[in-house]
């Protein structure tokens, strides 16, 4: 696993979206109480980015709590140009995503939430596929764990003490 160094989310300028808003409920002695829980992922379309959960009673409250805590997750990933350099397999809990490098102009090819994580990354080319759990909360770790382990070539070259051309 590669060591994470902090990004300084203020000296970036992100690009936010919000993958789900769900209502959800807890039940105590007297009554329901309301809330609202919002999934947001922030990037700066090159290469960084980041996801956030935040939970309050309204959802611009909620939004506002979730792009806070994806700018304190950011993460920067190699890319291969307008691709992923290498496919890869990201895993959460049951939901797995397959994310595989596509030629120019493909496009992006991805559910709804890898979608949008790709496009906040920058990534203009690529194919997806969720496998598994549909649930939103495990499709953006999956995908999250995959961009994680992704490596560049001129880090697997030097692992593998060799140069970049022989890999």
């Amino acid at each position: 696993m590669r060591t994470q160094q902090r990004i300084n989310a203020d000296s970036l300028d992100l690009k936010d979206a919000v993958i789900s808003i769900n209502r959800v409920t807890k039940v105590v002695k007297g009554g329901k109480n309301m809330s609202f829980s919002a999934l947001v992922v922030v990037g700066n379309g090159n290469g960084i980015v980041g996801f956030g959960s935040g939970k309050a009673a309204e959802v611009p409250v909620a939004i506002r709590k979730g792009l806070e805590a994806a700018k304190k997750n950011l993460i920067q990933v190699p890319l291969s140009g307008h691709t992923v350099p290498h496919p890869i397999v990201g895993d959460h809990g049951a939901g797995h995503v397959l994310l595989k490098p596509a030629p120019e102009g493909k496009g992006v090819i991805a559910g709804a939430a890898v979608r949008t994580i790709m496009q906040v990354l920058g990534v203009r080319d690529v194919v997806t596929k969720v496998l598994g759990s549909n649930n939103p909360h495990n499709i953006v770790r999956a995908t999250f764990d995959g961009l994680n382990r992704m490596r560049s070539r001129e880090e697997v070259a030097r692992l593998r003490g060799k140069r970049p051309e022989e890999i």
